[in-house]
């Protein structure tokens, strides 16, 4: 629990960090993007290099970089001119630094994080353990990660209207809780490692961020019997072999075999969500040749009372696999850890019979009338288009919900980012292709006949699709009822992906976004 005093001295510290100009920005004015670039690949000695050639003292954020950065240790009476408000005592007192005579030498990472949301823009600081970069060994089994791939990756896929309590299991070092309390009265953040609350706790402090509850225990233990209107979760879903020579690192590995810890997780979801409530994970599933696609396995894991809908972004084979999660522990190639480790996991992947992993995002919903109408699964492996996924799928299934149970009474209006192409046979005037592209979400494209453009290039908010296809049946000479039926498929669909949304009220009197570019 952080104190009333630990709580004035964190406020003090993030007075100095700002007054410092210990931003993102701040330090891509230092070292530039490609020493960057190289920090990101786990190689510091070009951002060190940069900044060891400047006078620490008369800039702070040399001082604050070199020491909560770089891990490599300030001078004290620098790091005294850094933190003017709280002080060097302070951050002792905090936990961040120990003092050895004239030095003082990390205990964590602190590093600046900036993000923007239906909130708008924002700058905090996120206290973790330092990591190999600093370091320059292996992890510890309990490591408190920092902000890294998956957690800006789970950011970017919560949902952003407002709830009124939210769920965060295994919060890790805090950050997703704290960008639910953007959007929610009310969040609970859960782990199993006490460690972790305490640098979850101290970054919330140091932010300003209230309204976050703080439980230790494993799972859903700590909210045994408790509904959310929304649950987030970043799970330790890594796959690890059950041996003892291989660390299990607390932030990412749940301690069961294989893919179990996941479908643990999504099947407790019924269980914790309320009616109409909504869940964004991260997940990982194995494909097994004698069990089939790892989707399926995956789709089996929700109860009967929940929504779904996975997306696969990526799929591995096991020494991929297996050379990542070595890798992210600090265990460098070319040593005889890193081969023993990387034969530990093909072992138990083969002993298995696992050909492939596969990692993506996992959508569920508890529907407030109780009728189960959206479950999908697929695979979207390519590169994503402008915008974080989040409030895209969300709108996705805002559309899908009002247009699924009386799509002929829809009035649809195109997605300002849609554009269409068609292409022809030199000298031919009809299209041997219509293409329908989307520039942000999933970056989609879609094969359309000759109906389907003709229906999305008449979708301005004013018509209804029965009245729209009805007139291209007689356009067409085709079959209206069969028509009407096919293109009602088409436009459920094209909803789901953001390609279409139905008018809102105000279409009637002035129509959405332009749809010009479809036609």
């Amino acid at each position: 629990m952080v104190t009333a005093t630990e709580m004035r001295i964190a406020a003090a510290l993030a007075a100095d960090l700002s007054a410092a100009r210990y931003t993102v920005a701040g330090l891509d004015g230092l070292w530039g993007d490609e020493a960057e670039a190289a920090l990101h690949r786990g190689d510091a000695v070009p951002a060190a290099r940069l900044l060891e050639r400047m006078p620490a003292g008369a800039d702070p954020r040399v001082t604050l970089a070199l020491c909560f950065v770089l891990g490599l240790g300030a001078d004290r009476d620098d790091l005294a001119r850094a933190l003017p408000t709280a002080g060097l005592d302070g951050a002792v007192a905090l936990g961040l630094v120990d003092v050895d005579g004239a030095r003082v030498r990390a205990r964590v990472d602190l590093r600046p994080y900036a993000f923007a949301d239906r909130v708008g823009e924002a700058n905090w600081w996120i206290a973790s353990d330092p990591g190999e970069v600093a370091t320059g060994a292996p992890l510890a089994e309990d490591h408190v990660l920092g902000v890294g791939g998956a957690s800006s990756t789970l950011a970017a896929l919560q949902w952003q209207e407002p709830v009124d309590s939210v769920l965060d299991l295994g919060t890790g070092c805090g950050i997703q809780a704290m960008h639910a309390s953007r959007h929610a009265d009310r969040v609970v953040a859960t782990d199993i490692s006490a460690r972790a609350l305490r640098f979850a706790e101290l970054n919330a402090a140091l932010n300003g961020v209230t309204g976050i509850e703080f439980r230790l225990g494993s799972l859903f233990d700590p909210v045994a019997g408790e509904r959310f209107d929304r649950i987030v979760s970043n799970p330790p879903f890594v796959i690890t072999p059950r041996r003892d020579d291989v660390p299990a690192y607390e932030y990412r590995d749940g301690g069961m075999v294989g893919d179990a810890l996941v479908a643990q997780v999504l099947a407790g979801l019924a269980d914790h969500l309320e009616p109409g409530g909504s869940a964004q994970l991260l997940a990982d599933w194995e494909y097994r040749g004698a069990d089939g696609d790892g989707l399926e396995r995956a789709s089996d894991w929700f109860g009967p009372d929940l929504e779904y809908w996975l997306i696969e972004r990526d799929r591995v084979d096991p020494i991929e696999y297996a050379e990542t999660w070595v890798r992210d522990g600090g265990t460098r190639p070319g040593t005889p850890e890193y081969g023993a480790m990387v034969r530990a996991w093909l072992d138990d992947f083969e002993a298995r019979g696992v050909d492939a992993v596969g990692f993506g995002y996992v959508v569920a919903r508890r529907p407030a009338d109780g009728v189960v109408r959206l479950r999908r699964t697929e695979q979207q492996h390519g590169p994503l288009g402008s915008g974080a996924p989040g409030p895209h799928l969300e709108a996705c299934v805002g559309a899908f919900d009002r247009i699924v149970d009386d799509v002929a009474a829809a009035r649809p209006v195109v997605a300002g980012d849609v554009t269409e192409q068609r292409h022809h046979w030199p000298g031919s005037a009809d299209p041997t292709a219509i293409t329908l592209s989307q520039g942000g979400g999933f970056a989609r494209t879609v094969d359309a006949g000759t109906a389907l453009a003709a229906l999305v290039g008449a979708c301005d908010g004013t018509l209804t699709v029965a009245a729209i296809a009805g007139a291209i049946a007689g356009l067409l000479d085709a079959d209206e009822a069969a028509l009407t039926e096919e293109l009602e498929d088409d436009v459920v669909e094209l909803a789901l992906c953001g390609m279409l949304a139905p008018a809102t009220d105000a279409a009637d009197d002035e129509p959405g976004p332009d749809p010009g570019g479809a036609r």
